[in-house]
């Protein structure tokens, strides 16, 4: 069964079982690996992507469900502006230790910029609490957030 979708802005049509999980699609398929396994159970964020703006988990998305919608990965989030200040803030904060996770880290917070330009503490906790980072950056990854948002941290 052939299934269209955009990715990262092409068309893309991938005659396939629907109920691929499309994070293999994206790296089996489409030869695009920055979106991650991690627990394969939705649990873990590491294969975050978008579609159609909101950041679904890739493992647990059959092929069949993005028919006709807009898949955004971490080789083109950087398309969007709060992609492109989130980028930024990682970089600048030097967030990433093993950086496994943080392609989803980066999909999770670009989605909540995109939604909540000004996020506070709780809303930022709120959207990243499905990704997990095993190497506790969530101090760095905040701050990054805030950054890219341009909301200053009080000094303590």
């Amino acid at each position: 069964m052939a299934i269209s979708f955009t990715v990262n802005g092409e068309k893309r049509q991938i005659d396939g079982d629907p109920a691929k999980p499309l994070l293999w699609v994206l790296r089996e398929d489409l030869d695009m690996v920055g979106t991650k396994f991690g627990c394969g159970a939705g649990l873990c964020g590491a294969c975050t992507v978008h579609v159609d703006g909101n950041a679904v988990r890739s493992c647990q998305t059959p092929l069949g469900d993005v028919q006709g919608m807009a898949v955004t990965t971490i080789e083109g989030v950087q398309k969007s502006d709060p992609g492109k200040r989130i980028a930024a803030a990682w970089v600048k904060l030097d967030v990433p230790q093993c950086g496994y996770c943080q392609a989803g880290q980066i999909m999770s917070a670009t989605a909540l910029l995109a939604q909540t330009p000004k996020p506070t503490d709780e809303e930022i906790d709120g959207a990243m609490m499905g990704n997990l980072c095993r190497c506790s950056t969530y101090v760095r990854i905040r701050a990054a957030i805030k950054d890219a948002a341009g909301i200053r941290e009080a000094k303590a």
